[in-house]
Formats: structure tokens, C-alpha cells, sequence
């Protein structure tokens, strides 16, 4: 029997519960792009400890976690590096644009019924899709 979907679901419920912590912890939306934004626009430096700490988790924590959970994870990552940097320099202006990503509209702005979260997250999909039809289909970069 598939059992991958049972992954997706545990993480899915461990960002929900994260997302409420933060809420309830410091009355803000957890979103990673406002996180690292702050740090890099300088106008997070209040809280710049709090903001390395939430960053570090991110990258510490599931590598504390891979020697006791045996799961496979598999990526369709281009191994064209330009493709790569030009594709997260777009991510990062368009969050900046969009005041948030998929994790602070995604997850956060949904659950709170945000209209600007919903639209957001319908067009990130939107693009999503569109890029994938274009530099795959059409372009075959990736």
C-alpha cells in the first residue's frame, strides 16, 4: 500500500501547528519570506535573534531528524544552476511584491479566510503552472 501520502499529511499538520504557535507565541503571521526579508531589508533587526533562530530551525532540525527517519526524498531539480539562482531571485522579488509567500498567504492567510492570502496563493499556483508548461514544455530548460 502507498504510504507517501501519510508524510505529506504529518508535515502538512506540523507547519499548521507551527503556524498557530507563532501566532499565538508573538500575535505575527509565520511567513519565511517576511522572516528572511526583514533580515536582508534591515527593517527586522528588532528581532533579528528571534528571526536567525526561526531560520536555523529550518535547516537544522530536519537534518538532526534524517538518521531516524529513513524516508527517501526525491527532487525534479534542474541541475542547470542558472536556471536554479534565476528561478529563486524571481521567488524572492515576487514574494517581496506580494508582501508574503505560499507558507504566509498559503497557510496562514488561508486558514484566516485573508482574501489578499487567497488571491495570492491562486496566482503563485497559477504561475507555478504557466512556468512549468513554459520551460519545460515549451523551452526545455528543466
Amino acid at each position: 500500500m502507498e504510504t507517501d501520502w501519510i508524510w505529506g499529511l504529518v508535515g502538512g499538520l506540523m507547519i499548521g501547528v507551527s503556524a498557530a504557535i507563532f501566532l499565538l507565541g508573538n500575535g505575527r503571521i509565520m511567513g519565511a519570506s517576511g522572516i528572511i526579508g526583514g533580515l536582508v531589508d534591515r527593517s527586522g533587526l528588532s528581532n533579528w535573534d528571534e528571526r536567525l533562530a526561526f531560520l536555523a530551525a529550518l535547516v537544522v532540525v530536519p537534518a538532526l531528524l534524517l538518521p531516524f527517519y529513513n524516508v527517501e526524498v526525491t527532487t525534479n531539480i534542474t541541475n542547470n544552476l542558472w536556471i536554479v539562482v534565476a528561478g529563486g531571485l524571481l521567488v524572492g522579488i515576487g514574494t517581496r511584491l506580494a508582501n508574503g509567500c505560499t507558507s504566509g498567504h498559503g497557510v496562514c492567510g488561508i486558514s484566516r479566510f485573508s482574501l489578499r492570502g487567497i488571491v495570492a496563493t491562486v496566482f503563485y499556483l497559477l504561475a507555478g503552472g504557466i512556468a512549468m508548461v513554459l520551460f519545460r514544455h515549451v523551452l526545455g530548460v528543466i
